[in-house]
């Protein structure tokens, strides 16, 4: 059954045939108003004594061109753009479910105030810096290396939010915390320092503005679960798509550049994938992805028609024939949430030395 659903279509369009609460999670990485055009021309080497580029070990190389990319990044009313489709995010995100914007320095802090009206200040929970290291250096400021991730949680008091999900990074001063610390690593801060995607690297697909595949895992990872709907209705190369589906989640992409469907046609081209020109359909593909996450909730045996019953009883039919169990008390029932292994925590206020901080728990 498919796990992807792919819109050519205007993202505000698609939002508006969508049911309320009706997705997870939701990262977006809208255009940052920089005035320019974005693009990016494909490149390939090859060898050749007269070439222009010199690679390893000292040999030559010759550069051809290929097609260049891009689209113009330009808004007269950039926040008016935005808020009807944040408004529409906000209503068709579940209660527990986690809203992710990727911007820069050049509009965040509008943005955030615009995100604060609509989620409620509260609803903020974390500014994420994605912090890179490439590229030209200025001459005349710092430069800027850095862009803005801000996370929002529906219910400020009730997120997924998987902390063991998290992928490990190296103890810069290993030393310091011992051989077994340095080797299990630390968990990540608010600020993740992560390469852009390499104009020669495996991950690339010609997209000028694409997004790396390891600060989308972290954010699917710990933010969402297996079989869960993700959305993103800016979805340029497709990256949070191809996360999801790798990571075990569903999708549905919006974008309306033609050149960014051609190259998630190409990026998906080896998946089961639903494709769709407007938005009439956006309900129904909807329908099509949450089949697939029941599908996936029922596991094999009942996806194959075996009612879960008859596979519990054949369960304890061969217990009792090994030995006989011992009887444990009655549980309190479990909520929907955690029936289906989500890991959901409360934050609340706690002392520390240096004042009142927030405490993380799980339930």
């Amino acid at each position: 059954m498919p796990r992807l659903a792919v819109f050519h279509a205007d993202n505000l369009a698609v939002l508006r045939k969508l049911p309320d609460a009706c997705v997870d999670l939701i990262y977006i990485d809208p255009p940052f108003n920089t005035g320019k055009t974005q693009q990016r021309t494909k490149l390939a080497t090859v060898r050749d004594d007269s070439g222009d580029r010199v690679g390893f070990k000292g040999q030559v190389y010759r550069t051809i061109k290929g097609e260049t990319l891009g689209y113009v990044d330009r808004f007269d009313d950039f926040l008016g753009f935005l808020r009807p489709r944040m408004e529409e995010a906000y209503r068709i995100l579940k209660p527990q479910g986690s809203f992710f914007f990727h911007l820069d320095y050049r509009e965040i802090h509008y943005c955030k105030v615009m995100l604060d009206g609509i989620f409620g200040r509260a609803s903020f929970i974390n500014e994420i810096i994605w912090a890179y290291d490439y590229g030209a250096r200025s001459r005349c400021r710092w430069s800027a290396k850095h862009d803005n991730i801000l996370w929002y949680a529906k219910d400020p008091e009730r997120y997924t939010f998987h902390f063991d999900e998290m992928d490990r990074i190296p103890y810069m001063a290993p030393a310091l915390v011992g051989p077994d610390k340095a080797a299990l690593g630390k968990t990540p801060t608010d600020v993740w320092w992560h390469t852009i995607v390499s104009p020669n690297g495996h991950e690339k697909t010609g997209y000028a503005t694409q997004k790396p595949r390891g600060i989308i895992d972290r954010i699917v990872k710990v933010h969402s679960s297996p079989g869960d709907i993700l959305c993103d209705f800016f979805a340029g190369s497709g990256t949070l798509g191809e996360s999801a589906v790798e990571l075990g989640r569903n999708a549905l992409l919006v974008d309306q550049n033609l050149e960014a469907v051609h190259i998630m046609k190409q990026r998906f081209k080896a998946r089961e994938c639903l494709w769709h020109r407007g938005a009439v359909r956006a309900a129904e593909a909807l329908d099509e992805l949450r089949k697939t996450a029941e599908q996936d909730s029922r596991g094999p045996d009942e996806a194959r028609g075996v009612p879960a019953s008859a596979t519990a009883r054949e369960a304890e039919s061969s217990a009792a024939v090994q030995t006989a169990p011992l009887q444990e008390p009655e549980r309190a029932p479990k909520s929907d949430a955690v029936a289906r292994g989500e890991v959901i925590v409360r934050r609340r206020a706690c002392r520390t030395e240096g004042g009142t901080a927030m405490r993380i728990a799980q339930h």
